[in-house]
C-alpha cells in the first residue's frame, strides 16, 4: 500500500474544496441501481475523471460520477458506479474510494449491487439483506504493507455488516411493507458468470447468491472502522437454476424493475441513521 495514504488525502482533499456539506453517509449504486439518487436534493455531481488519483468505471449502467446530495436532511455521498477486480484493477484500486470517503469523514457505508440467486427460495426481483460473505476472489484487498493510520494488520471480520444497521433495515421494511430476503453473498472474481458445477459448490458452502463486487468494498471499509449495510437485488437465479442463458442487459432490466422498491427501502433507512 506505499502511497495510499499521500494518494487518498490529495483526493480528499481535493474533494474537501468543492463538497458544500460533510457526508457522514456514502452510498455505492450497483448495476441498474441508480434511482435511488432521484430522491436527493441539493445535487452536485463531481465526475470520477476530474478527481485526482480515481479510477473510472468502464461497465454498463455505471454512470462513473460521485453525487453529492441529501436524502431528507441526510448528507450522503453517492457512487454512481463502481470499480471491479474483472476490469482490470488492482484490489487497492477496487476500494481506493473508501480510503477517501474515511479521510472525508465518512462513517457509514451502504452497498448494493445486482446479484445471481443461489438459493432456491429466491426469485428474480427479490431484495437480499447481505448478513455474511464469502471471499472467492481469489486475493484479499488488505494484502500488502499496511498502514496503522487507515486500521490495524490483522482486522476483524467478527461484524463485517453492522448489526445495528441490520436491524434498522428490517425495522424499515417491516414499516413499508417490503418483502425481503436474507442471506450470505459470495464474491465472485468475474467476468464470466459461473459454471452450474461451480453453484453447486457455492451452495453447499453456503452461499445464498453470488455477484462480482461488493465483498472487497465491505472488507475495507470496515477495516477503516465504518460502519457496513448492504443490499443485493436477485437479478437471475444462477447458473443450473435458470434455465435460460445470463446476459447483463437482462441483470439491468430486472434491476430496474425492483430500483423502486430497494430505493424506497433504502432512502428510508439512510434517512434515519
Amino acid at each position: 500500500m506505499e502511497h495510499l495514504y499521500e494518494k487518498a488525502s490529495a483526493s480528499a482533499a481535493w474533494l474537501k474544496e468543492r463538497l458544500r456539506f460533510a457526508p457522514k453517509i456514502a452510498v455505492v449504486l450497483g448495476s441498474g441501481l441508480g434511482d435511488l439518487t432521484a430522491g436527493m436534493t441539493d445535487t452536485k455531481e463531481i465526475p470520477y475523471a476530474d478527481i485526482p488519483h480515481f479510477p473510472q468505471s468502464t461497465v454498463e449502467g455505471h454512470k462513473g460520477a460521485l453525487l453529492e446530495g441529501r436524502l431528507g436532511a441526510q448528507p450522503v455521498l453517492a457512487m454512481e458506479g463502481r470499480f471491479h477486480f474483472y476490469e482490470g484493477y488492482t484490489m487497492q484500486e477496487v476500494c481506493y474510494p473508501f480510503y477517501v470517503f474515511q479521510l472525508l469523514g465518512v462513517e457509514t457505508v451502504v452497498l448494493t449491487n445486482a446479484a445471481g440467486g443461489i438459493n432456491r427460495s429466491f426469485a428474480p426481483g427479490d431484495l437480499m439483506l447481505i448478513t455474511d460473505t464469502i471471499n472467492m476472489m481469489g486475493t484479499n484487498p488488505l494484502i500488502g504493507p499496511n498502514d496503522e493510520r487507515f486500521g490495524p494488520r490483522f482486522p476483524d471480520m467478527t461484524e463485517i455488516f453492522s448489526h445495528d444497521l441490520l436491524d434498522l433495515a428490517r425495522r424499515v421494511a417491516a414499516k413499508q411493507g417490503v418483502e425481503h430476503k436474507e442471506g450470505v453473498y459470495m464474491g465472485f472474481m468475474g467476468p464470466c458468470y459461473e459454471t452450474a458445477a461451480e453453484i453447486r459448490a457455492f451452495a453447499a458452502m453456503g452461499a445464498d447468491a453470488v455477484g462480482m463486487s461488493t465483498v472487497p468494498e465491505a472488507m475495507v471499509s470496515s477495516y477503516l472502522g465504518m460502519r457496513v449495510l448492504a443490499v443485493s437485488c436477485i437479478t437471475n437465479m444462477a447458473t443450473g437454476i435458470q434455465t435460460v442463458r445470463h446476459s447483463h442487459a437482462r441483470v439491468l432490466e430486472i434491476a430496474t424493475r425492483a430500483g423502486d422498491r430497494m430505493c424506497r427501502w433504502l432512502g428510508e433507512v439512510i434517512q434515519e441513521i
